[in-house]
């Protein structure tokens, strides 16, 4: 008998979010829909602009007054659109908890760490000042930090970058949330830190049993991490997949271009090939589809009728794109974003080569190249 699956702890449908500008209309987000479940972790990935952090301010409710956002979202069947600031606040850290992306601007400067946890605690719970500082102890433990006694008494500054992360996800889970939106949570932290942020995330998953949204632009980061994944471009959702089939067969060309940009140790020595081009205005979106400026597989229909998000390879894998049929029949899809103009230069340090004071660094192709040959590399 097939198990039966928990009811949604999170479901967004449709959610759109507009900005009134004296510009225009600035079009943040655009139907984008999803669903979470206890101890999923759906990863949102793409460039900055596309409408990852917005989407998840409208969860919570943050956005400024002049947001007009359209759409549903539902907290345990509760409908969150519409509601009131003061409605918004049970919800907030209650249900569902967020980590910022900058842990210096979430924390105040003139209070302990203990008492800014506590307060957060206190505002949900009826407790006393004693019962809410040893729950505030608990959550610095529950987050890894060594003697959380003792460093509860201590200030922002005296943390660590990374120990100050712990700290905001310790805000974000002291009220015990069904769901955890972390917003680009490893940024400006080193590689260990990060391993350690998103190892302590994946913890917290399993002895609390929430739900994650991991917003990043690291595609190492999903890779590692979640279950699914939503690829956004110019505000919308352009593919939608389990993270083992998004990475082994994009669907949509965007997503080729942002796995080709990655480093890859089986290619050592190549260079990256970027997306040539930049992001679409969110004020002036090109008709059609909006990645077809950029897109090497583009036609005709493209520029005219933006493709709908449509299953692809399988039930749970979807697509925005009128040729994510060619694109599957491709054998190497990486190959669409290699530029010839990129590194037509062997040694571009050489040209620097009169000033023999500065070092000539070559590309390790060639000097593997050289070194096969019996040639020395330059020095």
């Amino acid at each position: 008998m097939a198990p039966v699956l928990a009811d949604p702890v999170l479901a967004v449908d449709d959610l759109s979010v507009t900005f009134p500008t004296e510009d225009g209309d600035v079009r943040a987000v655009r139907s984008v829909s999803y669903s979470l479940r206890p101890r999923e972790v759906l990863g949102i990935v793409g460039e900055s602009g596309s409408g990852k952090s917005v989407s998840s301010m409208a969860v919570m409710g943050l956005l400024p007054r002049n947001a007009k956002v359209t759409g549903s979202i539902r907290y345990r069947d509760r409908e969150l659109v519409g509601l009131s600031d003061k409605q918004l606040r049970s919800v907030r850290n209650n249900g569902v908890g967020m980590i910022f992306q900058d842990p210096m601007t979430s924390l105040n400067p003139v209070f302990t760490i203990g008492w800014q946890l506590a307060e957060a605690y206190r505002a949900h719970h009826t407790v006393s000042r004693k019962a809410a500082w040893a729950k505030a102890v608990e959550a610095l433990a529950l987050v890894g930090i060594p003697q959380p006694a003792r460093r509860a008494t201590q200030y922002p500054h005296e943390f660590s970058g990374g120990m100050r992360q712990r700290v905001v996800i310790a805000m974000a889970i002291i009220n015990d949330p069904d769901v955890i939106i972390a917003d680009e949570p490893t940024t400006a932290l080193d590689v260990t830190v990060q391993a350690q942020i998103l190892e302590t995330l994946l913890r917290i998953r399993d002895e609390t049993a929430a739900a994650i949204v991991m917003i990043t632009h690291d595609l190492g980061v999903v890779a590692g991490m979640v279950d699914r994944v939503q690829v956004m471009y110019g505000g919308t959702v352009v593919e939608s997949a389990p993270v083992d089939g998004l990475f082994e067969y994009p669907r949509m060309p965007y997503t080729v271009g942002l796995l080709g940009s990655l480093p890859n140790p089986a290619v050592l020595g190549r260079r990256l090939t970027p997306i040539k081009g930049t992001p679409p205005s969110l004020i002036n979106l090109p008709t059609g589809c909006a990645f077809s400026p950029r897109c090497p597989l583009v036609i005709d229909a493209c520029h005219t009728d933006e493709p709908a998000l449509t299953p692809a390879d399988g039930r749970d894998h979807f697509t925005r794109c009128h040729r994510w049929q060619h694109l599957a029949t491709l054998r190497r899809p990486q190959d669409l974003f290699a530029h010839d103009e990129i590194g037509v230069l062997e040694n571009p340090a050489a040209l620097t080569a009169a000033d023999h004071d500065l070092p000539v660094a070559e590309d390790l192709a060639v000097v593997e190249r050289r070194l096969r040959s019996g040639e020395r590399p330059n020095r």
